[in-house]
């Protein structure tokens, strides 16, 4: 397998996966709902990452609002995010992510409301002079793709006065258009310190963390029950509607109807390709029929504060069970898990459908 393609298949998935999960909870639940868990998922993400991330891109020592500006440029550039920037002077500094929105892949955007957008900006860019102990700074939004504007943008701005919390961020539509931005002035990360393998990497990793972030959230708003259903039921439809592509992305075939050991070990082998670029240690083993995955951790979840893991594990393996049905339906994939002292014992079986 090429390595950089399944690290581009694995950030394809989860990127769907957390779009589909707040297009589903607006559409089943409500927007308020998806509100919230926009909300919470951005303000766990910030707190978890935004001071580290500041050093580790080198933007400690600049004015707050140039290095908030520049941290979501950089940040989210290196997640495959389109970003633009801009610095007007040290107290006021642009971002902008131009269409298309891959927060709101393709036709998601169309049930987005403007509630749900603005929650990630309430979650994160508003919280940014708090966690930097600058009580002046806040965001202004001047426009969000989702309400029909050329794109999300808006300006940090250090303020002469401290900021009560509702005015951390502000939406000032028609106010004024970030200036036009030059490509070729644009900043760039130290090459020596960013290799492009490390690049790649990091497009996978920051769709991982994604993952790593919604399964706590969800938990935490819905309960542990109706989160492992809800994301179960969204999970299963991404498996069934991304993996022919992700399939010929690794050059595997797709849409298969043998339901025989041939097909079984293929769906195998891609299952294994995909674990291995998540950072998994996976090998295949042999079960009389069956074609068998063992997963020898469950590195993916290490360290999250669930509620319950096991249904966290059973929602997240819904993924590969609608991708074995898209692969071939006359398959099915079982699944034997444990958790015990903190380990995890997983083992995939694929084999033909019964009464087929």
């Amino acid at each position: 397998m090429n390595e950089a393609a399944g690290w581009r298949a694995v950030a394809t998935l989860y990127n769907a996966l957390l779009t589909a999960t707040v297009v589903a909870l607006v559409a089943r639940r409500g927007k308020e709902t998806a509100r919230a868990y926009v909300f919470a998922h951005f303000r766990r993400q910030h707190l978890e990452k935004f001071l580290p991330g500041l050093k580790k891109l080198g933007l400690e020592g600049l004015p707050d609002a140039v290095a908030c500006a520049l941290y979501h440029y950089h940040s989210n550039a290196l997640g495959g995010v389109l970003t633009e920037t801009v610095t007007e002077s040290e107290r006021k500094a642009w971002v902008r992510y131009p269409p298309p929105r891959w927060m709101w892949r393709g036709t998601a955007i169309a049930a987005i409301p403007h509630e749900v957008s603005a929650a990630m900006l309430h979650g994160w860019h508003g919280h940014n002079g708090v966690s930097l102990g600058n009580p002046r700074l806040g965001f202004v939004c001047t426009g969000m793709t989702a309400d029909g504007m050329p794109g999300l943008e808006g300006y940090y701005l250090e303020h002469d006065r401290a900021l009560a919390p509702e005015e951390r961020v502000r939406f000032a539509y028609g106010e004024e258009m970030m200036p036009r931005f030059d490509p070729a002035a644009a900043p760039r990360l130290d090459s020596a310190q960013w290799p492009e393998a490390r690049l790649q990497r990091t497009h996978r990793s920051y769709a991982i963390e994604y993952l790593r972030t919604l399964l706590p959230t969800l938990q935490a708003l819905l309960g542990a029950p109706e989160a492992g259903e809800e994301l179960g039921r969204v999970a299963r439809l991404i498996g069934l509607q991304y993996h022919a592509e992700l399939a010929a992305a690794l050059g595997g075939p797709t849409n298969l109807s043998a339901g025989d050991r041939a097909s079984a070990v293929q769906y195998a082998r891609w299952l294994e390709a995909m674990q291995r670029a998540h950072g998994e240690t996976v090998e295949m083993v042999e079960r009389g029929d069956a074609v068998g995955l063992r997963l020898a951790d469950w590195r993916l979840a290490r360290d999250l504060p669930l509620a319950d893991p096991l249904g966290a594990f059973d929602a997240w393996n819904a993924l590969w069970i609608g991708a074995c049905a898209a692969h071939d339906r006359f398959l099915r994939l079982e699944t034997q898990r444990a958790l015990r002292d903190g380990r995890w014992d997983i083992e995939w079986r694929v084999l033909p459908r019964l009464g087929r």
